[in-house]
């Protein structure tokens, strides 16, 4: 017992300091260590696992949905990207660029793709000539490098994981349509996979992406009361096409600009599950993404008939399809127990010479602690009923500290106030104004988060200038 609390005392308590605290778990759980590149990590094998999982969740809903999967060069020549005014001015403080091949100085520089909808688009002006060819459904899996000055594992290192999408449509009500049933998608995975609670809406004009008409974001909210952007969907109208002279020929024999859609969920969602179902024990992982759902320990390793029967179960689990490991190594009953709830693997499953002679064992939740005794002749059954019990519950406990963490703000002074002495979202009035936005943020660091689809009429004045308002704004400050 003594290692094990060893183990946990190697994490900084949250209340303590939940940065350093974030740290610590992402590194002891090895979920990722850090690499000789400065602001670059290596994602360990558990934590591969874990984004795995997410990856093949998103595929299977987007092909679904008709999207198909590509590959585009990671490198992107700067004529470009200077295709794009609004898209390079908003990317170009980030990009990393090759300016040699081999011994020899390349003429046009190259940039190591921050995104990729300037490739996408050049491939499209060769490809795409008719309404025959449209829509084009597209998502490419893989990395993108942005130098940021600052940087964290997941939430905001200069290489990070994801899936960018980009769609081509005939019309701006095809790709608007298309970028909100994306954002829909992410609601949805977001909410019942990560079992993360979100609010969604539209950016306001100030922290659209670069090049977008219009962006759409789902954020959530982070146990130390920060937001955390967990997914965006943009529409861009025809602005690219017009860069790249996308046209096709629609079925009036008319040349017509194609419309774009962006969007996008990273390895950020990684940070998301750690800080919103993390506690000072380690990870919280949900069942649907957890890469392990069910740990064996067998609680006497010199015990041949207990480490047989325990093999016993670990197989009959994996045959029916839970994700399923089993501890063999020589550590300490008490070590092991401490490195399943470091991982956060939602069931640990102990079982002893005792227990084998009552025919049961012990379910432990990592979410709530409680041990059950189960009877072995109906483990299965039981197992997954309660990792759908633990799923629901993470859900549940993460959406009251939301709610619980969501206030009404009717001036500048308690907007203020409440974002300093409280956790989490502020409601409140905006008349629309970039000035009133980089005011605030100027001065207290707060930014607006989105304007919810759901609009409240709190008052009819602007929180910071006391102008007629336009909408309902989610404040707070963010990662």
């Amino acid at each position: 017992m003594a290692d094990a609390k060893k183990q946990v005392e190697q994490i900084t308590s949250q209340e303590k300091d939940f940065a350093q605290w974030y740290t610590d778990v992402c590194l002891k759980s090895e979920l990722c260590i850090y690499s000789g590149v400065k602001g670059f990590v290596v994602i360990r094998p558990y934590g591969w696992a874990l984004w795995e999982n997410v990856m093949n969740n998103i595929d299977a809903r987007l092909k679904k949905m008709g999207v198909t999967n590509v590959a585009m060069p990671v490198l992107i020549p700067e004529h470009l990207l200077l295709k794009e005014k609004e898209h390079v001015e908003g990317f170009a403080p980030e990009c990393a660029w090759v300016a040699c091949g081999g011994d020899d100085i390349l003429e046009d520089r190259l940039a190591v793709r921050p995104t990729s909808e300037t490739v996408f688009c050049d491939y499209w002006h060769d490809v795409v000539h008719s309404y025959r060819d449209l829509p084009q459904l597209l998502c490419q899996w893989g990395s993108v490098v942005r130098w940021e000055k600052e940087t964290r594992p997941f939430l905001r290192t200069r290489e990070f994981f994801w899936h960018e999408g980009h769609t081509l449509h005939a019309t701006p009500e095809d790709s608007l349509q298309f970028t909100l049933d994306i954002l829909y998608m992410y609601e949805d995975f977001i909410q019942n996979d990560a079992a993360i609670p979100v609010l969604k809406g539209k950016k306001t004009e100030k922290e659209k992406f670069a090049g977008a008409q219009a962006t759409y974001t789902v954020e959530s909210i982070m146990k130390d009361g920060k937001a955390l952007q967990s997914g965006t969907s943009h529409d861009f109208g025809d602005n690219f096409a017009k860069a790249f002279d996308i046209k096709y020929l629609d079925k009036n024999n008319k040349l017509t600009y194609a419309t774009e859609t962006s969007w996008a969920i990273s390895s950020r969602i990684i940070g998301a599950l750690i800080m919103v179902h993390g506690d000072d024990r380690g990870l919280k992982l949900p069942p649907h993404l957890a890469p392990i759902q069910v740990r064996v320990v067998p609680i006497r390793m010199t015990d041949k008939n207990n480490v047989d029967k325990a093999n016993e179960i670990y197989n009959n689990l994996k045959k029916a399809g839970i994700r399923t490991d089993i501890d063999l190594s020589d550590k300490t009953p008490g070590y092991k127990f401490s490195d399943c709830e470091m991982k956060g693997i939602p069931i640990r499953l102990e079982i002893g010479p005792k227990d084998i002679e009552k025919g049961v064992c012990v379910l432990v939740r990592r979410d709530t602690g409680e041990k059950l005794d189960v009877k072995l002749s109906e483990l299965e059954s039981k197992i997954k009923e309660t990792l759908v019990l633990i799923q629901k519950n993470m859900f549940e406990v993460a959406k009251k500290f939301l709610d619980d963490h969501i206030d009404v703000a009717l001036t500048k002074e308690e907007l203020i106030s409440k974002m300093n002495n409280k956790k989490g979202f502020i409601k409140a009035m905006h008349c629309g104004c970039e000035e009133c936005e980089i005011e605030l943020k100027d001065e207290t660091g707060i930014s607006s988060r989105c304007i919810p689809m759901e609009q409240e009429q709190l008052s009819d004045k602007c929180v910071v200038c006391g102008k007629p308002a336009k909408y309902e704004v989610i404040w707070g400050k963010s990662y």
